[in-house]
């Protein structure tokens, strides 16, 4: 919602929520659901992350283990091989970089090489996970994967019935669940850490035999779903391990004992996510006839939301006690992780409740099966615009990160729900440089061009200053000034803005045109409250901020002591005898 006072810390960022922050999907997998396969090649992922940067994300997710409905899991070693030079390229970039992984070893190479955000579809439910996460200050996504502990029920067709014998039989069928369920709860000790992922109703080559107790047969259906799920994928005993691949690329060793490497890298055995998303399409497949009734189109939300809401307010607490601050933890339901499509929707709908709980709350609901259900579309890649739809909702309910595979197509959705629903000017700086034609009359030029665009006004000036070149000093002097302005345009869209002001006054955008050249016009944003950004495009704040004397000298007359306040935004402001570009004259005034 506008103006949410929710606060991520991830690493070295901060994200604020006064707008939803998209967080792009990047799967360097063969078997992702809607995208396996596309983006394996890792110059091909690495160029993709950068367009979805440039297109609107926020925030980039690499995964390198798709967690499907009968994925394949893949071992440390081979999933940090896929990811790691991704991310490593990508935070090069700027950009806040998440990895989706449950494995400790891959989390610790990929905040190693610049990775700002956790991602754990587990839950950190595995200690060691726990552990590594308070060793760090990156952001951690806490998701509940699934339903832990309850057998799988069977569906039965939804009947609308009134009858008196009806209402009566659901009833005793409510009570004599409630009194097993309560029997189970008396026989169970409860940690702050939540149980790892069950193994009841597993397939057989999935749970190991243990004390050699007998196991009852299966059917021949079950067994023919079973042998569907497969092995984990191995890694050949000479390839780097996950560590070596991360060291590798931060450039520096790891002090470790081989005894140490085997011992972190070792698969848990039996493998609980790969189980539970097994379970998750039985329970959608399943089928048993019966002559129970019911009166109701959906289950009632209060179990499914205590289970949900209970264990991410348990591992959140969990990660605090440990020594997690607050403000790193976001919290994500788990939409089709061990869910039937009736939970997912129910889930949605409550998403202001699990707002309330003060965490940031991402909807992670791109192209699920249950957006399918809905939507009557089969096809994955075909459920963005109902993605669309079911986001807009957890939006106006409170979710501030929406995860989405369509970014470009997101973006343009939520920044026309965002104009015309929810009045949000912001302040920005946007410098104004000129050494070709008539310099000040080009400074004056753009700052009416800027006044012109929608959305957007200039509300103070600094004076027009005389610099130094910098970068390539065989050219003429500039002419220099920054503007003030307010805005409820989002940056990338600014940015489309400002280069078509340069368009207009001249700016050469040829081959021909040197990159610190001389020109006509130059508009920079330098800063955008609220906002971060990273990419090729687009830079928030502008990277070389803290290094132009020709910048922070203006914007002295905007602001009291600048040096001061963007350090407290996290750039890096050099002494003036350090800075390029020096002021060396006063021209007038804007």
């Amino acid at each position: 919602m506008a103006h949410d006072t929710k606060v991520w810390r991830c690493g070295k960022y901060e994200l604020k929520f006064d707008r939803p922050r998209i967080m792009g999907v990047l799967n360097v997998t063969p078997d992702s659901f809607s995208d396996g396969g596309e983006h394996m090649d890792t110059e091909a992922a690495i160029a993709y992350g950068l367009k979805m940067l440039d297109d609107g994300a926020d925030i980039i997710d690499v995964g390198g283990e798709s967690t499907r409905p009968g994925f394949t899991p893949v071992s440390p070693d081979e999933e940090a091989r896929r990811v790691l030079p991704v991310i490593r390229a990508l935070a090069q970039r700027g950009a806040i970089v998440s990895v989706d992984t449950r494995h400790v070893e891959v989390a610790k190479a990929a905040v190693r090489v610049g990775a700002s955000i956790v991602n754990d579809v587990t839950g950190f439910t595995d200690p060691k996970m726990l552990d590594f996460v308070t060793t760090n200050n990156c952001g951690v996504v806490v998701m509940h994967a699934g339903e832990l502990t309850a057998p799988a029920h069977a569906h039965t067709a939804v009947q609308l019935d009134t009858s008196a014998a009806a209402f009566v039989a659901e009833k005793a069928r409510a009570a004599a669940e409630s009194a097993v369920a309560a029997r189970k709860s008396r026989n169970t000790k409860r940690s702050l850490i939540q149980p790892l992922l069950p193994f009841d109703e597993l397939p057989a080559d999935i749970v190991p035999e243990k004390n050699d107790k007998k196991k009852p047969a299966k059917g021949k259906d079950a067994a023919a779903k079973d042998a569907e799920v497969s092995d984990a994928a191995e890694t050949p005993s000479d390839a780097p391990s996950a560590e070596a691949i991360g060291a590798a690329l931060a450039g520096s060793a790891i002090e470790t004992t081989a005894a140490a490497v085997v011992a972190d890298t070792a698969q848990p055995e039996p493998d609980a996510l790969a189980a539970v998303m097994a379970r998750s399409v039985h329970r959608e497949e399943a089928y048993v006839s019966t002559s129970q009734l019911r009166r109701f189109t959906m289950p009632d939300s209060a179990p499914i939301m205590r289970r949900v809401m209970g264990f991410l307010s348990d591992q959140a607490r969990a990660l605090m006690q440990a020594g997690v601050a607050r403000e790193r933890i976001c919290i994500d339901p788990g939409p089709g992780f061990g869910k039937t499509a009736n939970e997912d929707i129910i889930i949605q709908r409550e998403t202001a409740k699990m707002a309330s709980l003060g965490y940031p709350l991402l909807c992670a609901v791109s192209r699920k099966r249950f957006v399918g259900t809905v939507s009557g579309v089969a096809d994955a890649t075909e459920r963005d615009a109902a993605t669309f739809g079911v986001c807009l909702g957890a939006i106006q309910a409170g979710a501030n990160i929406v995860r989405v595979h369509d970014v470009a197509g997101f973006a343009q959705f939520l920044n026309g729900y965002w104009a015309v629903a929810k009045p949000q000017p912001r302040r920005a700086f946007v410098a104004l440089g000129s050494n070709l034609g008539r310099r000040l009359d080009n400074i004056r030029a753009a700052k009416d061009l800027i006044a012109e665009i929608p959305m957007t006004c200039v509300s103070n000036c600094s004076r027009i200053y005389e610099s130094e070149p910098a970068y390539e000093e065989r050219q003429e002097p500039f002419a220099n000034a920054v503007i003030e302005i307010r805005t409820e345009l989002a940056p990338l869209i600014l940015l489309d803005q400002l280069m078509e002001v340069e368009n207009k006054l001249g700016r050469n955008r040829t081959k021909s045109a040197r990159a610190n050249g001389p020109r006509t016009l130059d508009c920079d944003l330098l800063w955008m409250e609220g906002e971060i950004h990273g990419g090729d495009k687009l830079r928030l704040p502008h990277p070389k901020l803290g290094e132009r004397d020709f910048v922070l000298v203006p914007l002295e007359d905007l602001m009291h002591d600048p040096a001061r306040f963007f350090r407290y935004e996290g750039v890096d402001v050099k002494e003036p005898e350090d800075r390029v570009g020096h002021i060396v004259g006063e021209l007038g005034s804007l």
